[in-house]
């Protein structure tokens, strides 16, 4: 039978009667002393292993790090410590865990405890089955299953690495965090307890209850705190009203400012706008619902087949009537504006406007146009081009110091140019042109096909005539106050003149084509946007 010594002692034990010396060297910083007790058995046995028995407010010491227990058994010769009951580790005072179990090898400085974990390091408090915490490094590591609740908010995952150094807190597998403002789902997620900064690192989506949004991404951080984030990777923010995708997105929802970098796409959900947006460079305003792109633009109207695309250096869209709070922005079409007729409508979605400056190009399968700047408003459905706009409609070209172009349903409706206008068309097979000259002009279209134009005002035409089989057989000029033109298949089928007419006709080869020019008229094909990759080409 291996010889035991048994002592035991029914008072309070100090671990001043245990150490010879100071714990001050990094050898002592290792050992675990016994600072109080209430009760102890010592066994020893042959191979000098020494087992000590603590029961009552167990309260060991090893460095920094100090002990607290209901019952404990120490191993002297391996510095180990196993407790049991209300297991409280004191982590030089910053890291505190709770348990009802646990393991210590003092010599790797690794605990290891069970049921009812918590630890907290006064922001927040973790609670687990299962915990392994590393005293050297202030590593806590739990695999099956945890819970972190941080002010009002509650992280939980099936796996979680708590550093203590940096209160960061990496949870993997299944995660879910809820807090009163978010909502968030991801395989892997980073939360600081101290900054209450939210670190993606895999595919997460976070959802914010309040305004219903909805954001999907890789990687980048929200700040709890500031309510800020920045997101990377081709990220995905999603509301009621828009989606926003970019390379990389910044936010800040206390100012309602966003910005989004590479390859930005913006898309309206409403579909009276039936609008998307795309740039290199999106700013936008929630508070002021406004937005401004740069860096090659595009802005895509939605209207079936025929969809109309519009790129400039700069588009900017904000709210129409936080617009004519500034300055008057007159109704150009006949009948009254919705904002007369139903005033009491409340929220309007088509209360919305488009600046495009400079460099303006628009291109549709059925009208294309440049110009230096334009306006665009949903309300009215109205595209005003100002300084010397060129407007091309199949084999028309029509232009002037400004031009109204009018939508209907999203389709091609009118146009009306104001100051200037020319309209030029080439004839067949030909280097001629038919132009059309007055001092303002309408045109109107059915179908995308132009069916009728006026010019008024000191008005002009130069006219080719050909007979069936295409071929030239006369040209005429004249001038009247008001020109009619009416077109078939985008061709000029008839023409009639009211007040003051006054006109001439020669043999096609009797006339000097140079002189019946009218002034500024030319074909202006090399201007001309032949496709949506055009009008980003330029």
């Amino acid at each position: 039978m291996r010889p035991l010594l048994l002592l035991l002692f029914c008072f309070p034990f100090w671990a001043r009667a245990q150490s010879a010396a100071p714990d001050t060297g990094a050898a002592n910083s290792k050992k675990l002393d016994i600072l109080f007790t209430e009760r102890y058995n010592i066994e020893r046995t042959d191979s000098a292993q020494q087992f000590i028995s603590l029961a009552g407010k167990v309260k060991v010491k090893q460095g920094k790090t100090i002990f607290y227990a209901d019952s404990a058994v120490l191993n002297r010769l391996e510095n180990s410590l196993e407790a049991f009951g209300n297991v409280h580790i004191n982590d030089a005072d910053s890291i505190h865990t709770y348990a009802q179990y646990l393991k210590y090898l003092g010599k790797e400085k690794r605990a290891f405890l069970k049921n009812k974990v918590r630890l907290t390091d006064g922001k927040g408090i973790l609670t687990t089955e299962a915990l392994e915490y590393d005293v050297s490094i202030k590593l806590g590591i739990y695999l099956q299953g945890g819970k972190l609740v941080n002010k009002k908010s509650v992280l939980t995952s099936q796996e979680g690495y708590y550093y203590g150094e940096t209160k960061d807190v990496v949870f993997k597998r299944k995660v879910v965090l809820q807090d009163p403002e978010t909502n968030m789902k991801a395989d892997t997620l980073q939360y600081n307890t101290a900054t209450e900064w939210v670190t993606f690192s895999s595919p997460t989506t976070v959802y914010f209850p309040k305004d219903k949004r909805t954001i999907r991404t890789r990687e980048g951080y929200y700040d709890q705190k500031l309510k800020k984030g920045e997101l990377y990777k081709r990220s995905v923010i999603e509301d009621s009203v828009s989606t926003f995708t970019a390379d990389e997105m910044a936010f800040d929802d206390s100012t309602g400012l966003g910005a989004f970098r590479g390859n930005a796409v913006y898309r309206g959900k409403d579909s009276t706008e039936g609008f998307d947006l795309v740039a290199n460079d999106i700013k936008t305003n929630k508070k002021t619902n406004s937005l401004v792109a740069t860096q090659q633009p595009l802005l895509l109207i939605k209207q079936g087949r025929d969809s109309i695309y519009v790129t400039a250096d700069t588009l900017y869209s904000a709210k129409l009537s936080d617009l004519q709070k500034k300055r008057r922005v007159p109704w150009v079409r006949d009948a009254l504006p919705p904002s007369l007729v139903k005033a009491k409508a409340g929220e309007d979605s088509t209360d919305k406007f488009f600046e495009a400056y400079f460099n303006v190009r628009v291109f549709s399968d059925s009208l294309q146009a440049v110009g230096d700047s334009m306006f665009y408003g949903l309300q009215d459905s109205v595209f005003r081009l100002f300084k010397n706009p060129v407007i091309w409609a199949a084999n028309n070209q029509i232009n002037g110091d400004t031009v109204y172009l009018f939508l209907r349903n999203k389709k091609m409706e009118s146009l009306k140019v104001f100051e200037n206008a020319l309209a030029v068309s080439k004839v067949e097979g030909t280097d001629y042109l038919n132009q059309l000259k007055g001092t303002s002009l309408l045109a109107n279209f059915l179908d995308g096909e132009l069916q009728y134009m006026r010019v008024k005002g000191s008005a002009e035409n130069v006219y080719y005539a050909q007979d069936e089989e295409k071929k030239l057989v006369g040209v005429s000029k004249s001038t009247a106050d008001l020109i009619h033109v009416f077109f078939k298949d985008n061709k000029a089928q008839k023409v009639r003149f009211e007040n003051n007419f006054v006109g001439d006709s020669y043999p096609i080869r009797q006339v000097n084509h140079e002189s019946l020019r009218l002034r500024n008229a030319q074909w202006n094909e090399a201007m001309r946007p032949k496709s949506k990759f055009d009008i980003l080409a330029h």
